[in-house]
């Protein structure tokens, strides 16, 4: 298999950079931003994923019939998480029952 071989250069920079996104997550987690709060967490979240996707998993080197297949899971994953969403939001929330909390 004759694929790209990176120097470990960059697999030491990318995991420093996930590292120091855990703390930034962390040192986010303890901020009060109000409604922010998920947001900035699944902006940090998706970039480390990113990084490990585009890097770890090699799809930087990769065909472009890969990078169709990533691209088309990462589309079908957020039609899910949409619908998932917009059922989620359509529920009408009651009180639990005492006997049930």
């Amino acid at each position: 298999m004759s694929g790209h071989v990176s120097p470990v250069s960059l697999y030491v920079t990318i995991f420093l950079s996930l590292m120091v996104l855990t703390a930034v997550t962390v040192f986010a987690a303890f901020i009060n931003l109000g409604q922010f709060n998920f947001l900035v967490a699944m902006l940090i979240a998706t970039f480390k994923a990113s990084l490990v996707i585009w890097y770890f998993m090699h799809v930087k080197y990769a065909s472009r019939l890969t990078k169709l297949t990533v691209a088309t899971g990462l589309f079908f994953l957020a039609i899910l998480l949409s619908f998932m969403m917009l059922d989620y939001g359509s529920k009408a929330f009651t009180e639990m029952p005492p006997f049930l909390r």
